[in-house]
């Protein structure tokens, strides 16, 4: 869940350009970045444990699935999630063996009625665990965010019965627009298994 950073894009999931158009933000922000020079990390958070904190790891399954750039590595899958219990520990591993890297988080969120289905493209980290307040580090260079339920009340009740329908469209909508970023930016095929 975002706090104190400033959208820079959002898009729904109804929006039938929603990865096209998340993919042209997400180039301008990895460009800005002097990608070239540094190591990309997916970061991929949430649980399979969960309904609507399964957003991470079914992005990092996606993308697992397809041969990406060797510049890009993924962290946190359905069968490897980073959650509330690994986080820190995968932080750190990826800052002490990989060199300059760069993080992309992703992870679900919680937020008003009438945004969910938002996918959101944030200038800076992500605040994992915050939506069921939990006190979590701050993770990502940029992130992207799907508010897969609303807040208010009983976030773990909530986040257990959300439909997986609207998780899994987000999951390919964020997976495809990432695709077709790489994909420009690095100028490769990416294969499907």
């Amino acid at each position: 869940m975002p706090i104190n950073n400033d959208i820079y894009f959002s898009t729904n999931v109804n929006n039938i350009n929603s990865s096209y158009l998340l993919s042209i933000k997400l180039i301008d922000l990895i460009l800005e970045n002097d990608i070239y020079n540094k190591n990309l990390v997916i970061l991929c958070i949430g649980t399979d444990r969960s309904t609507g904190d399964c957003l991470g790891p079914l992005v990092g399954y996606k993308l697992n699935k397809l041969s990406l750039n060797k510049k890009v590595d993924i962290y946190g899958t359905l069968n490897n999630p980073v959650h509330a219990k690994n986080l820190d520990e995968n932080i750190n591993f990826i800052y002490n063996t990989i060199k300059n890297p760069f993080i992309l988080a992703i992870d679900a969120s919680l937020g008003k009625s009438e945004n969910i289905g938002n996918i959101n493209l944030i200038k800076g980290p992500v605040y994992p665990g915050a939506g069921v307040n939990k006190k979590l580090q701050p993770v990502g260079d940029i992130s992207i965010t799907g508010i897969v339920n609303s807040s208010g009340f009983m976030e773990y009740i909530v986040l257990q019965n959300t439909r997986l329908s609207i998780v899994m469209k987000m999951a390919e909508i964020i997976t495809t627009s990432i695709y077709m970023s790489l994909k420009q930016i690095y100028n490769y095929k990416v294969a499907i298994d």
